[in-house]
């Protein structure tokens, strides 16, 4: 258990598209949307602990070309949301300018919340570190065939525990630096660099699918 923990802090907290989504989200919607990037991202890892339990080895041989959908999906969904941030940066360039406070405790809609949520599950699914990591390092971190139901239990405590935690951490520095850099004008700019992120995240992951 200290070994997966380790091991899955650090895997959080490198830098990559999941961190890049979660911040940007964070940075552009407040710290309730990259709080649910991070329960889609948490929900895609307990469905990839599930599959590593069921023999995830063999399922992505025969389920390759689903993960590659997958991984197209997810990536066409960051270009979504990131095209959707430039033009509403840009939408809003002529509209009077808004007070540092309205700017920093905006709070994120329902379809806003859904949207962050759908869009670390999707990433997080079709992302090739993760099932990389679930099914070929997992396995050997964690004695699969001896776990048992108390085991288990306390695998996925752990996961959410060091994924969430991690994943929260970073949206709420996101959220506190742009509530101290509030104003119509940084978070004009605040969108802009988020949606150009999510557009060229979602282009690179596309070209690598």
């Amino acid at each position: 258990l200290l070994l997966l923990f380790a091991v899955m802090v650090v895997l959080a907290a490198v830098p990559s598209a999941s961190v890049a989504l979660v911040v940007t989200r964070s940075a552009t919607g407040g710290f309730g949307s990259g709080a649910a990037v991070t329960a889609g991202i948490i929900l895609g890892d307990l469905i990839f602990i599930c599959l590593a339990l069921l023999g995830m080895t063999l399922l992505a041989e025969v389920m390759g070309g689903f993960f590659a959908l997958l991984r197209m999906a997810g990536a066409l969904y960051l270009m979504w949301l990131g095209v959707s941030l430039l033009l509403s940066a840009w939408r809003n360039s002529s509209a009077a300018p808004m007070s540092d406070q309205l700017v920093a405790k905006t709070k994120p809609s329902r379809a806003t919340l859904g949207a962050s949520f759908l869009a670390g599950w999707l990433l997080t699914l079709g992302d090739v570190k993760a099932i990389f990591f679930y099914a070929s390092l997992f396995p050997t971190v964690v004695d699969l065939p001896a776990l048992q139901a108390g085991d288990m239990a306390m695998v996925v405590g752990l996961t959410i525990v060091t994924v969430g935690g991690v994943k929260l951490a970073y949206a709420w520095a996101a959220t506190s630096l742009v509530e101290r850099w509030a104003g119509w004008r940084a978070h004009r700019g605040v969108k802009c660099l988020g949606g150009g992120l999510l557009t060229g995240t979602g282009a690179y992951l596309l070209a690598k699918s």
